[in-house]
């Protein structure tokens, strides 16, 4: 199967290429960023070494409908989506925040609430609560964007203190941060689902604030089934989970957590066309539409093809 994991182009006015753990962005003189979404896929921050078909599609073109579905509320990066896999955008200055909203207590807030904390980045977590229960208000908590190694927690305080974001910049990003992620739970209720947290990026251009990189995947956010959500929580059972955590669970069981000396299972192709089913039932259950698999003849050929064509425009 035709899966992309490494792309190596090179376009007119091309400035710049970062790679990230998925996704490959090149800088088209510092006026746009062309985002491809490559079929690589991470788990306990190691990129895992096959590539699986169609995940850069099924992320890609969630992230643009959503993109789509909350342009009223925030101006977002997007100009175009030119392959099923790019999306072309404003080059814009990005905040050195990302935008953490939890819902629910779950994943990391979970930790550090077992652990018996009950304050994260700033703000307080009621006590006598149970994993992946309901926050009476959802709570924003932020961190740095760390160019290496893990985003650490911080406080809006902090932020403001160390200046790495102005105080009216800050409070829009708020703002932003609530309206978009009230949006994203009502998408999701229609859906039969839960938007439990997820982490928005924003970035500026002239004087603009405006929402990038992408939204409401399950690579950025955590999805449970709502139906079934209340009796599990009473009889204190984990939650039908939406998102890659079974990718982390068969790694799990197979000996590996990303830990030193450990190896990788072998990801045969059984394993590689169960994960590139499950991301397209993925996609089903978050867009409610059914998933259309772009031509897969040659994939590096047609993106390279079609990212061009939009680029002489």
């Amino acid at each position: 199967m035709n899966a992309i994991t490494e792309t190596k182009f090179n376009f007119p006015k091309q400035k710049s290429f970062y790679k990230g753990k998925v996704r490959d962005v090149y800088n088209i003189d510092d006026k746009q960023l062309v985002m491809i979404v490559s079929d690589r896929i991470s788990a306990f921050d190691v990129v895992l070494p096959e590539g699986i078909p169609y995940k850069g599609q099924v992320l890609n073109q969630i992230a643009a409908k959503f993109l789509e579905a909350t342009k009223d509320i925030v101006p977002n990066w997007v100009m175009a989506v030119p392959d099923p896999m790019v999306t072309v955008g404003l080059f814009c200055e990005p905040f050195k925040v990302e935008m953490v909203n939890r819902g629910y207590l779950s994943g990391h807030a979970w930790r550090e609430y077992k652990a018996g904390k009950r304050m994260l980045c700033g703000v307080a977590m009621p006590e006598g609560m149970k994993e992946n229960d309901k926050f009476p208000e959802p709570i924003i908590t932020p961190t740095t964007k760390a160019s290496v190694g893990h985003d650490e927690d911080i406080s809006k305080e902090e932020i403001l203190k160390q200046g790495i974001v102005s105080k009216e910049d800050y409070e829009q990003l708020e703002k932003y941060t609530r309206a978009v992620f009230q949006r994203g739970t009502e998408i999701a209720a229609k859906m039969g689902l839960i938007l439990v947290d997820t982490k928005y990026e924003f970035g500026k251009k002239d004087g603009v604030i405006y929402l990038i990189d992408e939204i409401h995947t399950p690579d950025s956010s955590r999805y449970f089934y709502k139906e079934g959500y209340s009796e599990r929580q009473s009889k204190g059972e984990a939650q039908k989970q939406l998102s890659k955590e079974f990718v982390r669970e068969w790694l799990m069981e197979n000996g590996f957590q990303g830990k030193e000396g450990q190896k990788i299972p072998e990801m045969t192709p059984e394993i590689i066309a169960s994960i590139s089913e499950r991301y397209i039932e993925l996609y089903e259950n978050i867009v409610g539409e059914k998933f259309v698999k772009a031509d897969a003849t040659n994939v590096v050929n047609r993106v390279e093809s079609n990212i061009s064509n939009f680029l002489k425009q």
